[in-house]
């Protein structure tokens, strides 16, 4: 242990005496670190970032959608239809889904006073709040009599009431879609914008029926998706299967044929988020492992150097006493300190980018405790196999060439 520590002190002595070329191999390897730990705090981020944006959706949600299909040739094709009486039949019949909402949209305008503001209109029905995770901020939704009746009242997003009202409470005044008045009952809770870039606040949600009648008119009960909930995330899968042959009953789809709709779960949107995070975050990786091993061939350049220019300096060690493994462990424990110097200035630097970027996207960035761990570890690496090269020459010296040595 007194040799190790012995090692140490005369390898600091060794990089005070080259206070520029140290501070340069330090850089190297600072660049490297810092690197690593940026990117993987930065990698840790968006993979929560994202998965929270997914788990707004409701992790058990699945989707159903309408798809054209094509019988006999290019030319037979069949549009996808979706109703309502689907939703209900998938609600009914399946034991692993516990509810099920319509969904359609489209863009609109929609006038208050002097002022007015393009947006999207949907319609939907209750059940699409609580499968969606929308939470009211003022006011209230409307309720079952409103779906019979197809009453016009509608549910404000954070950024249409912003446009409309300017800070006002929007609940009970009367705006126009369409032609057609709609009473505000309620604004929803702001949410931000979405995995997609769109703001999810821009929107104005009514009930279904309301919407079809005067908003979109279409075929009697026809949607643009079906929204169901699975009675948990352990059995999504079930649940898509059981909706699978619900629908492609209802729909007359004979064994071998392709659907007319196609379903989506949250689980499948994950495993997707999850495989291109990590392909990104190993190519960023693999970026900051490039700036690692120029580091480390910083480190075995300036080590040669040295070897070189303390040639004497070895002679006369050795030719007092100093053995082979003494001359390695000195230059081997000054390419680790050189190191580890570098990696703990890198640790701090990548953390402090980690903590801005953090700020700067407001996303949760912090740098982990293993990307440390690795970080630390890695830089002790490079020190050790980019100075065993080095160190082992200035060991293998014949004393006496090296005493000859000016």
């Amino acid at each position: 242990m007194n040799q190790i520590f012995g090692a140490v002190g005369l390898a600091i002595r060794a990089i005070l005496r080259n206070k520029t070329r140290a501070a340069l191999t330090i850089l190297g390897i600072l660049i490297g670190v810092a690197a690593v730990v940026a990117v993987t705090g930065l990698a840790g981020g968006a993979t929560a970032r994202v998965g929270g944006e997914i788990d707004g959706f409701a992790t058990e949600a699945l989707y159903v959608n309408p798809q054209t299909t094509a019988h006999s040739g290019a030319r037979g094709k069949t549009a996808g239809r979706l109703t309502e009486n689907d939703a209900k039949a998938i609600a009914r019949d399946s034991v692993s889904v516990v509810a099920t909402t319509v969904f359609s949209q489209t863009s609109g305008q929609v006038i208050y006073g002097d002022r007015n503001a393009q947006t999207i209109l949907i319609g939907t029905t209750l059940p699409y709040m609580d499968i969606r995770k929308w939470k009211i901020q003022h006011g209230e939704v409307w309720t079952d009599i409103d779906e019979l009746l197809k009453s016009k009242v509608c549910v404000l997003g954070a950024t249409v009431a912003e446009k409309l009202f300017q800070g006002r409470d929007p609940v009970g005044e009367t705006l126009r879609i369409a032609r057609y008045p709609y009473k505000v009952i309620g604004v929803f809770r702001a949410r931000g914008t979405s995995l997609f870039g769109d703001d999810q606040d821009d929107r104005v949600v009514m009930p279904i029926g309301s919407y079809r009648a005067r908003i979109a008119p279409s075929a009697p009960g026809r949607v643009d998706q079906i929204m169901a909930a699975a009675a948990s995330a352990r059995v999504t899968r079930r649940a898509k299967e059981q909706i699978t042959e619900i629908l492609r009953q209802r729909h007359a789809i004979l064994p071998g044929m392709d659907p007319d709709f196609t379903i989506g779960s949250q689980e499948e949107f994950r495993e997707t988020q999850e495989k291109i995070t990590t392909a990104l975050s190993l190519l960023l990786l693999s970026v900051a492992a490039v700036s690692l091993l120029v580091g480390g061939v910083g480190v075995m350049n300036i080590m040669l150097v040295s070897v070189a220019e303390r040639t004497r300096e070895i002679g006369i060690r050795m030719s007092i006493g100093a053995r082979e493994r003494d001359i390695l462990l000195q230059f081997l424990v000054e390419a680790i300190v050189l190191s580890m110097i570098g990696g703990l200035l890198g640790m701090a630097v990548g953390a402090t980018a980690t903590f801005g970027l953090g700020r700067a996207l407001d996303w949760p960035l912090f740098p982990s405790p293993l990307s440390l761990a690795i970080a630390f570890g890695t830089s002790a690496f490079i020190g050790i196999a980019f100075g065993y090269l080095p160190a082992r020459r200035a060991a293998k010296m014949d004393p006496i060439e090296a005493l000859r040595s000016e």
